[in-house]
């Protein structure tokens, strides 16, 4: 399932550099279809969860549109919505923090009044950066010894402001994609221009993002971090604590 949701999130992301030379009605298009998509099977998704975990994530997703209707903007790039993703994902898995992150988007888009075209690109990446953190988490779980699932280590916070800072940076560029085609169609050296090849367009893109963005998503990469080292222990552990209430853990023969 999630990766049926990736591939419809990739294609996206990626149709600007494949050098089709699109016509400017398409992107709206390929915009809209990527959206009903995408909600259409996270709907399906959401029916495989029970009442606690669903609940959790109506729950968390209203906490991180409260959190952006108090600071639409953040502070120069940085937002306070993405430590429950984070947390989230890396707590309950891949799927659980791909959740949590679009419809976290899609609960703020529509509560701050965000919802247009650019909606899709921050669902999708929203969604995974938690699914980013599921990962991470789940790798850790195998590695580490066996300890009470529910309480957060340096190992975790560790991990997780690693994630943090790499989501942060990728969460820019990815959202970038919309504002690049949209607003900087036909800027000669750093803007999207329909029938270049990939590499050429992969070279003018990472030009714009350097000249525009860089800077900006570095302080949300570093303050994703911060928050993760200053919070990151507490959310873990309340998360952790529901995890052990709402699931169970299959235990192999022979292992105390």
């Amino acid at each position: 399932m999630i990766a049926i949701v990736s591939i419809a999130g990739l294609a996206l992301f990626l149709w600007p550099f494949v050098g089709l030379g699109l016509t400017p009605e398409a992107p709206a298009l390929a915009v809209t279809l990527a959206s009903v998509f995408s909600l259409a099977i996270m709907e399906l998704g959401a029916r495989r969860l029970d009442s606690g975990r669903l609940a959790l994530l109506a729950s968390l997703a209203a906490i991180d549109a409260a959190l952006r209707l108090a600071l639409v903007n953040g502070v120069a790039g940085f937002s306070p919505i993405f430590l429950l993703v984070l947390a989230a994902g890396y707590e309950f898995g891949p799927s659980y923090g791909f959740l949590v992150g679009s419809f976290s988007l899609l609960v703020s888009g529509v509560v701050t009044g965000g919802v247009g075209p650019w909606l899709p690109y921050e669902t999708f990446a929203v969604g995974w950066v938690g699914l980013s953190a599921g990962v991470a988490g789940s790798v850790v779980r195998r590695l580490r010894p066996a300890r009470a699932t529910w309480l957060p280590s340096r190992l975790d916070i560790g991990v997780l402001m690693a994630v943090a800072v790499v989501t942060g940076f990728a969460y820019g560029a990815l959202t970038d994609v919309y504002g690049w085609v949209a607003f900087y169609r036909g800027v000669e050296n750093v803007g999207w221009i329909p029938g270049l090849p990939p590499a050429q367009t992969l070279a003018q893109f990472g030009r714009y993002y350097i000249l525009t963005s860089v800077g900006w998503d570095s302080f949300r990469a570093m303050g994703d971090a911060i928050a993760v080292l200053a919070l990151g222990a507490p959310v873990l552990m309340a998360l952790g604590r529901l995890r052990a209430r709402l699931g169970y853990e299959i235990v192999s023969r022979g292992e105390t």
